[in-house]
């Protein structure tokens, strides 16, 4: 369908077609926020079409912005002079961004003629800079625009190729007539005081000056960084079909856009790819580039005459010409993920460096959200946010996201073994800085099995603790009880950041795994059990004894423990506040964990919304809001007035919904499904009587969620024993959802196909019924629209275990921090209700996907229908709630929206 433009108030929004009118008061709020600069919590149901509201309002809000800062860029080089400072316009704030603009304040009682000449000297800079970033500029557009043929590209790519298998020909045969003697003698062995008469290795002056040259070849690809939207999601999956939506729209062919993604989703260097452990792709892509850059030294030194050991070749994808061509081609046309890779290795060049150095010229970059809200990642990804604008899609668990991240876990099994490393690593002629840290590492590393109950001389295996139990610590408390307060832990840090003492270690297996004498074998048992832990397996005999292994082909080999060691260490670094250690003793050494917990994801975010020009939060579900406002912007610092909210209803007509809460069931149970009585064969007879009339009535698929997996098995058995099931399945055949992720497809397949089949032919069995589990893999992301899912069903409230260590703590930190509202629960209180209904929310929203979709919604639990429950609904859905106190008039109301929906479509 044509392009159209949608004119809100006065603005112009492109659109590929007519758009709802949730879709025109969306795009215009969220111009209003980015205009504003100003922190956005937007909610659109699935269905509704947020993906294209988001591009499409966002993206002409840039477009505005853009031509607004040209018109003043002109306006300014015509006349030659700056904006005023007394001047209160908009130039300031349109040019600050990538100028910095003149606006430095003068002390109080300087001369006039000093702050005159002060101001004519910044306002000439400016004037200057606006000149050398319009001609970058315009270079910028003329190279963009030669590439939108791709004749450029692919001559240059298919050129370097050419020469690239010239020379590595060349340099073949010439390693052939050396290693066989054809045409010469073979060489002889130098005496001594002859290494100074060796010809030095060859390089032309072509290749010596492109040596030499390197690093201002990373200059010069560096470019300004431009205004720019950063767009987040969850999956690469979410992210692609982001990418596929930006094709379609308006802005397809004209807006710059680069994909980011990990090194394991880019890399096109086989040997690196094939390491399989993220850690390990990173780190050997690290040693790669820093071996590029020490060979690049080693040729401007005098050659030693010691010999050096060997390195670690450097890849050959990493070409900066190549890599140069290849972010070009990104920015001249919209490429996701697998164009992206795709395009490198047809140009033999990085996709994961060429799209960083896309990064500064791109107008829309989109990256999953660990590259954006991990601070080192996204430094060192080349991410500036500086006055950018952030839209993180998919944010309904953002905050657990954030507090996932940064939250560590290291176990027994991991750190004991290390300990076995220091006789052999201090046997070593090491410099005294190394051997200082090394021996904190050591000493941090036995202090953390002391406390956890263990022995270092035993194996962690076998050594049974004689104290068990959960405990939880601050974190100053825990430096102390563990007895290394003393040591300096940001030091430690960075020296195995920089010094990859992990990545080293991990080479050990490859030296030393294998060669050890029997007179070490005693000293060294642990060491050696794990080296071969590291090792990647070679038989079926040793993978199966491999407590890494796996039955699939082709497993991840495993990082070194040291890595998690590194992040337990960091993580010890938070401030005292904001975090928690919790000491868990099981029955044996190798069981036992400790875990840093983060209380306060707000510290990680609060740099987000501070550097960022504006910040969009979005997603189809994300009632109750008050969690992002209290524990994620507020304790970061946004002032209320900062953030605003907007949710819209469906596309859908309004009697295409039913929901309703069922207070009681058949025989007048009470519905209360709670810890205490949820296990009660009364209340599991009252579910299986209530979802057989549900069967009876309603067409097609039908969705149950249950609190767990555990519940679902409990209640599935009990339906079985007292005949239950039977009823059930002479009415739909009967779907488990899996525990493992990779069966979650073929069960959805058999589902479906159930359904369609049982569409076509009249009988008994009128569908399909699915019985799956809140927060597990059906309850999020997963499509049941139209006889997918027709009606879906909620048994009880899925509360997290109010038990657990971890959320006692959270609600006891948040009890302390946040102000409780008058007439309102205790924040810690709120905190339990709001994962219970967020969790509702995800679950029941699998359904009603488009404009002409409807399904009924039955939440079984009375205390759904208390005011405080029904407000934290999703609000297109709490308009239409239903509360029957008996399920008579529950299940007349069902049937006849189910009679006359089908009757119509």
């Amino acid at each position: 369908m044509a392009n159209e433009t949608q004119k809100v108030g006065t603005i112009h929004f492109p659109f590929p077609f007519t758009p709802y009118s949730i879709q025109e008061d969306f795009m215009a709020e969220l111009y209003r926020v980015l205009e504003a600069g100003k922190i956005g919590i937007f909610e659109s149901p699935t269905g509704t079409g947020k993906s294209l509201s988001l591009i499409c309002g966002a993206l002409s809000w840039l477009r505005d912005f853009e031509q607004k800062k040209r018109e003043e860029e002109a306006r300014l080089l015509e006349t030659g002079t700056g904006p005023l400072h007394d001047e209160k316009d908009e130039s300031l704030c349109l040019l600050s961004s990538c100028e910095g603009a003149a606006a430095t304040p003068r002390p109080a009682g300087e001369p006039a003629w000093v702050t005159q000449f002060v101001q004519k000297k910044e306002e000439r800079d400016l004037v200057d800079r606006l000149k050398a970033e319009q001609a970058r500029r315009k270079q910028r557009e003329e190279r963009l625009q030669r590439l939108q043929h791709r004749a450029q590209f692919k001559y240059a790519a298919k050129r370097l190729r050419q020469e690239e298998e010239e020379t590595e020909h060349l340099l073949r045969l010439s390693r052939e007539m050396l290693e066989t003697g054809l045409g010469a003698e073979r060489p002889e062995q130098l005496e001594s005081g002859e290494e100074e008469l060796v010809l030095a290795e060859y390089e032309s002056d072509e290749e010596k000056k492109a040596a030499m040259d390197e690093d201002e070849d990373e200059d010069d690809l560096e470019e300004e960084h431009v205004t720019k939207i950063y767009y987040c999601s969850r999956t690469h999956s979410q992210l692609a079909q982001f990418v596929h939506e930006v094709k379609k729209s308006p802005f397809g062919r004209d807006v710059r856009l680069v994909s980011l993604g990990s090194r394991q989703n880019l890399c096109v260097n086989e040997d690196v790819k094939s390491l399989g452990s993220v850690q390990l792709i990173n780190d050997r892509c690290v040693d790669m580039q820093r071996s590029r850059h020490e060979k690049k030294k080693g040729a401007e030194e005098e050659k030693p005459k010691r010999r050096r050991q060997e390195k670690q070749a450097a890849c050959p994808f990493y070409n900066h010409e190549q890599m140069g061509l290849l972010r070009d081609e990104a920015l001249a046309e919209v490429k996701d993920i697998e164009q992206l890779l795709a395009l490198g290795k047809e140009a033999r060049a990085c996709p994961y460096y060429g799209s960083r150095l896309a990064i500064p010229a791109a107008q829309l970059v989109v990256l999953p959200y660990q590259m954006l809200l991990h601070a080192a990642t996204r430094q060192a990804a080349g991410i500036r946010l500086q006055e950018q604008v952030v839209i993180i899609d998919e944010a309904h668990n953002l905050i657990d996201t954030i507090t996932g991240m940064h939250s560590v876990e290291v176990s027994g099994s991991q750190v004991a073994p290390l300990l076995n490393v220091h006789w052999l690593l201090l046997r070593k002629r090491l410099k005294a800085k190394n051997l200082m840290y090394l021996k904190q590492i050591l000493y941090l590393l036995e202090k953390f099995v002391a406390v956890l109950g263990g022995n270092i001389k035993q194996n962690p295996n076998t050594q049974s603790l004689s104290q068990t139990g959960t405990e939880l610590k601050t974190i100053n408390d825990f430096l102390f009880q563990s007895q290394i307060d003393n040591i300096n832990l940001f030091k430690v840090q960075r020296y195995c950041e920089k010094s990859m003492i992990s990545r080293k270690l991990f080479g050990f297996t490859e030296r030393y795994g294998a060669v050890l004498s029997s007179r070490e074998q005693p000293k060294l048992a642990g060491f050696q059990q794990f080296l071969q832990s590291l090792q990647p397996r070679t038989t079926e005999g040793k993978a199966a004894s491999s407590p890494f292994c796996s039955s699939q082909a082709g497993a991840p080999r495993p990082a070194s423990p040291l890595m998690h060691i590194e992040g337990f260490l960091a993580a010890l670094t938070t401030a005292n506040q904001d975090g928690r250690v919790i000491l868990s003793r099981q029955g044996s050494l190798s069981q036992s964990t400790l875990k840093f917990l983060l209380l306060n994801p707000a510290v990680h975010f609060a740099q987000v919304v501070k550097e960022c020009r504006a910040v969009v939060i979005a997603g189809g579900t994300m009632q109750p809001v008050s969690d992002f406002r209290q524990q994620l912007l507020a304790c970061a610092g946004v002032e209320a007035e900062r953030v605003v909210e907007f949710s819209c209803g469906h596309v859908i007509p309004p009697d295409n919904i039913l929901p309703l809460v069922i207070c009681s069931g058949i025989s007048d149970q009470p519905l209360e499904f709670t810890f205490q009585k949820r296990e009660l064969p009364q209340m599991m007879d009252e579910a299986g009587r209530i979802l057989c009339n549900l069967c009876s009535v309603v067409p097609g698929g039908v969705v149950c969620f249950f609190s767990s997996y555990e519940y679902l098995h409990q209640v599935h058995a009990h339906w079985e024993k007292g005949g239950l099931l039977g009823r059930l399945a002479a009415r739909k055949k009967i779907f488990q959802e899996p525990k493992s992720a990779h069966q979650v497809e073929q069960v959805l397949l058999a589902y479906s196909r159930c359904i369609q089949a049982c569409g076509q032919e009249r009988g008994g069995v009128t569908g399909a019924l699915l019985l799956s589990v809140v927060g597990g893999k059906m309850s999020e992301g997963i499509n049941f629209s139209d006889n997918l899912g027709r009606c879906v069903v909620m048994v009880g409230m899925p509360f997290p275990n109010i038990r657990s260590p971890e959320l006692q703590e959270k609600m006891a930190y948040l009890d302390q921090t946040l102000p409780r509202a008058p007439g309102q629960a205790p924040p810690g209180k709120n905190l339990v209700e709001n994962l219970c209904m967020k969790a509702v929310n995800q679950s029941i929203g699998r359904a009603i996907r488009h404009q002409k979709d409807f399904a009924s919604i039955v939440l079984l639990d009375q205390r759904y229908a208390r005011p405080p429950v029904l407000a934290k609904l999703p609000a297109w859905i709490r308009a239409r709630v239903e509360v029957k106190a008996t399920f008579g008039p529950a299940i007349a109301a069902v049937q006849k929206f189910h009679r006359e929906k089908s009757a119509s479509s």
